[in-house]
């Protein structure tokens, strides 16, 4: 090397020095003791200054498999999935959002832009008005309602009169906002006796309780066998679609199968979550039938000659993401038609908002629907934005033309373009999703009620910096980090595929 370059180099180093330092103490280091630490038995209540004769040992894949024997590791990942449920409704939010900011709220004349602004003011104070009213009338709600009330007023006028930029700005505002300021302020809005929330549904709630006692209580708990039936229904739906592609070459055996795991496990959860009593095995019979009925139209269709043939792992993406996304809404379905079945007896007593964050069953929910609000107006909608924006009008103007509308120019034209943009927020959103759930579970349910809200982060801090068994803990963060770099592989590789087609 010339002296001229040793000199560039040395100069290099020295401008890059901060940041090496930093991942080398904030990072590299940590990671190497961390991975050396899941690998001995280190306890700080029995291996510190006042024990100073024992001293951390080797112990091999002993903690390994040690975390895989414990029913809290595997309670604990499932809640970390569970709360994942929400990423492709945060997803879908995230798109809609951005196309509402895309498309200019202010007209493209004057006086087009004079007509909205006045509708939105119109509509404003008719809004503030109503909730003044409902509360000077006792019906439910209280000063904070008209605040919100208000606000969305501002925001509606604000867009109006300046431009889709107020709104891209207000939406995105709560981006700026501390993770934890947030959390603090959603406990208050879920606060089981004085939050705005439940002082909202109150009222609606007493009136429904009202109806259902009216009606015949046979009549009410029939939503079970609704609730059911429309899982196995959607079985049937997506093994039709599933054999769509494979007769068009769309989707490969893997892909067929895949998304048959998905839409057609639904049915074992029908089989658990059923009432105990007659009714609930009727209902897990109809959810059963529907998903034996998709194997059997799934195996005869394979069976036959096939239109166009394919590899096996073409179209693995999108097997996967059509059986993911049954799965979700047949968990929907089952939710519901479980709720129904108990609807009777909770009108006798009237039926009350949730406890949310203190009750086992609705405290998933809740953080979920606090992540589904956070996600809509997050960094998701900026890059949908920016997809939007990189969008040829040329294809536009060639769908116009061909008489494509609305939602039809939407699936053919917008949705394509912005495959890359929606691998890359699917594959952040896994990840985060994987990691996430600490700063909200400590500052809100502290993991509980019961575990319920304890995610594999929450449980890495409690085993590592509550218990100390330093060493299990790490154990518990390296294998977290193998099932990340195994999601985000399998993404890569066949949703990597997907997009490029």
């Amino acid at each position: 090397m010339k002296p001229r370059d040793r000199a560039a180099m040395r100069r290099a180093l020295l401008y890059l020095s901060p940041n090496l330092v930093g991942f080398l103490g904030f990072t590299l280091v940590p990671l190497v003791i961390s991975l050396v630490m899941a690998f001995t038995n280190w306890d700080l209540k029995q291996h510190n200054m006042f024990h100073p004769e024992a001293s951390p040992r080797f112990v091999g894949l002993d903690n390994f498999i040690l975390l895989l024997r414990e029913d809290e590791f595997l309670r604990y990942l499932g809640n970390t999935l569970v709360m994942m449920v929400g990423i492709p409704f945060g997803m879908a939010g995230s798109l809609g959002a951005a196309l509402l900011l895309n498309t200019p709220l202010n007209g493209t004349t004057r006086g087009d832009h004079r007509s909205v602004l006045l509708a939105c003011i119109g509509i404003s104070v008719v809004s503030v008005l109503s909730s003044a009213l409902l509360v000077t009338l006792g019906l439910g709600g209280s000063a904070l309602t008209i605040v919100v009330c208000s606000f969305g007023a501002l925001l509606l006028v604000g867009g109006a009169a300046g431009g889709s930029t107020v709104h891209r700005t207000i939406f995105y505002l709560p981006s700026f906002t501390s993770g934890v300021a947030i959390f603090l302020l959603w406990k208050k809005i879920y606060n089981p006796t004085t939050g705005p929330l439940n002082t909202a549904l109150e009222g609606p709630l007493s009136l429904f309780g009202d109806a259902v006692a009216a009606l015949p209580a046979d009549l009410v708990r029939s939503g079970l066998f609704l609730g059911f039936g429309l899982t196995g229904a959607l079985s049937i739906v997506v093994a039709r679609k599933l054999l769509r592609g494979w007769q068009d070459g769309d989707v490969g055996l893997q892909g067929l199968v895949g998304g048959a795991f998905f839409s057609t496990g639904a049915a074992g959860l029908a089989w658990l979550w059923r009432p105990s009593d007659g009714w609930g095995l009727a209902a897990a019979a109809l959810a059963l039938v529907g998903a034996a009925a998709a194997i059997i139209l799934l195996v005869r269709g394979a069976a036959r000659p096939r239109t166009f043939t394919c590899a096996a792992d073409v179209g693995v993406g999108s097997g996967l993401i059509l059986g993911a996304g049954a799965l979700v809404l047949q968990v929907a379905f089952l939710g519901l038609g479980v709720w129904a079945h108990t609807l009777p007896e909770q009108a006798t007593s009237g039926i009350a908002p949730p406890y949310w964050l203190a009750n086992y069953n609705w405290a998933k929910p809740a953080l979920i629907l606090m992540g589904l609000w956070a996600a809509i107006g997050s960094n998701n909608m900026l890059l949908y934005l920016a997809g939007l924006s990189g969008i040829p009008k040329s294809l536009y103007e060639a769908a116009e033309i061909d008489g494509a509308r609305g939602f039809t120019r939407f699936w053919h034209v917008t949705w394509p373009q912005l495959a890359p943009v929606t691998f890359f927020i699917f594959v952040m959103s896994m990840i985060g999703g994987l990691q996430g759930g600490f700063e909200m579970a400590r500052t809100m349910t502290q993991g509980g009620p019961a575990g319920a809200t304890t995610t594999l982060s929450y449980f890495i801090f409690s085993e590592g910096f509550e218990t100390g068994r330093l060493g299990f803990a790490s154990a518990v963060a390296w294998a977290m980090f193998v099932l990340v770099f195994a999601i985000t592989l399998f993404n890569w590789k066949f949703g990597g595929r997907y997009n490029e087609d």
